[in-house]
Formats: C-alpha cells, sequence, structure tokens
C-alpha cells in the first residue's frame, strides 16, 4: 500500500479528531450518540465540562493550531484558555465543507460524503460546490448520515447553529447542521449576543457559532500580513465577550476547521500550462492544494504515472484506491467513493496547482489549505467555563 510521506499525517478518527468534538459534547450532556464502529466519547469531555448543562462551540475559519501559537501577542485570551482534549486534526482533505460537515456529523469524510470543496457529481458529468450548493443535489441525499444536532434534539437538548444570514438555507448548512434551528449573525459582536442567547435556552443546549472573516483575510492578503495578525485580535475580543457573558452553568469550546498556509509565485503550478498534465484528464476538481484529477476512460493508469513524474516531490499523488486504503479519509462508503477522483494529488511544502482556465479567482489569493501538513490539519481545541464550574 502507499503510504502517505512523512511529512503528512493520517487524521486518525475516533480517536482527536475534529470529528470526535461534537460526540463527546453531546454524551457530556446526556445524549447517547451512535456513530457506527467510532466511540461515542473519544476526547472524554465530561471531565472537563464539569456538570455543565449548555455548551458552546465556536468554530473559527482557518484559525490553525500552528498559527494560532506562534501569535501569541495578538490573541493573549484564545492563548490562556484551556486545552481539554490537546491539539486535534481536521479531517482529509483539510478545507471548510469537508471540516464542517465531519464536525456536524461526527463523521470522517469517507462517511458523510462532503469529499472536497469542489466534486463531481458521479454520472451526471457535472460538479458541486459545497460552499454555493442550494437545492441540487439533494442534501439529505448527499449527506444522507443522522447529525449529532439531530441526535441531541431527539434526546431534550436544544440545538442552534449561529452563522452568517447568508447561509442559513445553503445545501452545506442543511448536510451539516440539520437538527439544529439556524439564527442569523451579522457582525462579530452579533454573533456574541445571538450565541449568549442561545445558550439560555431550554434546560440543556448545545450551540455552534460560526465565523468565517479569519480565513478569508488569511485567503486574500496572507497568514504572515498585518491583515491577518488583526484579524486574529478581533477573534480574540469576540472570544473574550463570548466567555465573559456565559451562564453559570456553560462551557464554551473554541477550535477550527483547518489551518492554512502562504503559496509564494515560486511554489505554484498551473495544471494547464504544464506539459502532459491534462492529457487524458476529463475533469478536475478538489482546489489548489487538494486536486481530484477524473479521467477519460481508460486513461486512469497513464494519466496517474504523468501526474506522479511531472509533479515529483511537489505532491503525494496516488490513485483513489491507494488514498482510500491509506485511511485519509477514514472508511468510505463504496456508494460514496466515486466522488474522489481517480487520480488524488495532494501538495507537499507550501505548493499549489491552479487551473487558470477554469479557476482564474486563485491568482487573487495569498493563501491556501487542503492538504495534509501539520500547519494545515492541526486545529486547536480550548475552553472556557461559567462561574459556576470554576
Amino acid at each position: 500500500m502507499t503510504v502517505p510521506p512523512d511529512d503528512f499525517a493520517v487524521p486518525a478518527y475516533g480517536a482527536n479528531t475534529l470529528a470526535d468534538v461534537l460526540p463527546s459534547v453531546a454524551t457530556a450532556l446526556g445524549v447517547p450518540v451512535r456513530r457506527g464502529d467510532l466511540p461515542a466519547d473519544p476526547l472524554d469531555l465530561t471531565p472537563a465540562l464539569g456538570g455543565a448543562r449548555r455548551v458552546a462551540v465556536l468554530l473559527v475559519d482557518g484559525l490553525g493550531a500552528e498559527l494560532l501559537a506562534a501569535h501569541r501577542d495578538e490573541a493573549p485570551v484564545l492563548n490562556a484558555l484551556g486545552t481539554p482534549a490537546g491539539v486535534l486534526s481536521a479531517p482529509c482533505p483539510s478545507t471548510t465543507p469537508v471540516s464542517l460537515t465531519t464536525l456536524g456529523t461526527g463523521l470522517p469524510p469517507g462517511g458523510h460524503g462532503v469529499l472536497g470543496f469542489v466534486t463531481e457529481v458521479p454520472g451526471e458529468g457535472r460538479t458541486l460546490n459545497h460552499v454555493h450548493w442550494g437545492e441540487d443535489p439533494d442534501p439529505l441525499q448527499w449527506q444522507a448520515q443522522q447529525t449529532v444536532f439531530e441526535q441531541a434534539t431527539a434526546h431534550g437538548v436544544t440545538c442552534t447553529a449561529v452563522g452568517p444570514h447568508a447561509f442559513a438555507r445553503s445545501g452545506l448548512t442543511r448536510a451539516a447542521y440539520r437538527g439544529a434551528d439556524y439564527a442569523n449573525a451579522y457582525s462579530p459582536g452579533d454573533l456574541v449576543a445571538v450565541v449568549h442567547a442561545a445558550l439560555a435556552a431550554g434546560d440543556r443546549s448545545l450551540v455552534y457559532g460560526y465565523t468565517a472573516e479569519l480565513d478569508l483575510t488569511g485567503h486574500v492578503r496572507g497568514v504572515d500580513s498585518a491583515s491577518w495578525r488583526h484579524q486574529l485580535g478581533v477573534v480574540d475580543r469576540m472570544v473574550e465577550q463570548l466567555a465573559a457573558g456565559l451562564p453559570d452553568d456553560a462551557v464554551l469550546l473554541v477550535t477550527a476547521d483547518h489551518g492554512m498556509v502562504d503559496v509564494p509565485a515560486g511554489t505554484r503550478l498551473d495544471v494547464g500550462e504544464e506539459p502532459g498534465l491534462t492529457d487524458g484528464v476529463r475533469l478536475l476538481t478538489g482546489e489548489p492544494r487538494a486536486r481530484y484529477v477524473h479521467t477519460a476512460p481508460g486513461a486512469a493508469d497513464d494519466v496517474l504515472a504523468t501526474w506522479r513524474s511531472v509533479l515529483g516531490h511537489r505532491a503525494w499523488v496516488v490513485s483513489r484506491a491507494e488514498a482510500i486504503a491509506s485511511g485519509v479519509f477514514g472508511d468510505v462508503q463504496e456508494q460514496l467513493a466515486m466522488r474522489i477522483g481517480d487520480v488524488v494529488a495532494l501538495a507537499r511544502s507550501s505548493w499549489a496547482f491552479t487551473d487558470m482556465a477554469t479557476e482564474p479567482h486563485t491568482s487573487l489569493l495569498a493563501a491556501f489549505h487542503g492538504s495534509l501538513t501539520s500547519a494545515e490539519l492541526a486545529v486547536p481545541l480550548l475552553a472556557a467555563r461559567g462561574r459556576a464550574l470554576d
């Protein structure tokens, strides 16, 4: 079996990944979580939650653990919070729609089927961008697994998802958060107020909050920029306000969906301009650091050989079968496997594989994520407690 290179990590689903957060939180709230063969309470958060009846989970898009540790001055509040389960791993690919669905379902990507930023809709000759997803395909069929929110709601926990108003009825919201009431947030301050109000609802409550601006700033300006550092300070202040206003019997957990790496001009390769890389290629999906290559009939072996030869040390290039066997997606359900390309190319170091002919917007971005480096996979899990729990 082809194994990832030494500078990559394979997420340990069922032990210490983003998939394990909500199952452990729900267990602490008295919910008998079911998620196949994976343990219900892998992070053993019950002692850390200390009898809390209300839990808020804030996901900060793009807040990688390594980035946070490297910016203590900009984020003193975040860096002072407790770490009840240490550093966790994002799923593969380490990208927002995959991570959000992994969090919401408590399942690896191979179990829930949201397997990339953009994937092919098998048999239909078209793609699905999971961020710009509405009714088609039906979110309840494309992602058919029960979410942790659904399980918690069925056992009397009041569940709320707080996020941008534009995502209230998106396909991704219904795939990842169904079972939770959706509450709009229009600004960081509004998110704080809405989360506090939602925590007060019901006898037991689980509130999920999502904020996107740090990720957007990183993509456009880079994570080694004054803009990113200032935005991290905004996040730090927001977390400070969330923690200060917690009900006495509540706990705030802070995590992220992935980290990010700056990609300079010298480590960008345009697939369309590189001789041979488009030969036998029917469709290119994924994103610049996590590419899925869908091949013409009979061309898979030749395309795999060409991509391996051309990309060389710049990527881990494997067949679909090899990628699945490596475990990077967790156990992949047979009916979901075709959403993965015939060839998978995950970028190493700071490389990115753009396709300027079909994705010209990537020329505007300074930083990316999606692959299996520690800078992208490592995400924090931090905790603040209400006064009655201290």
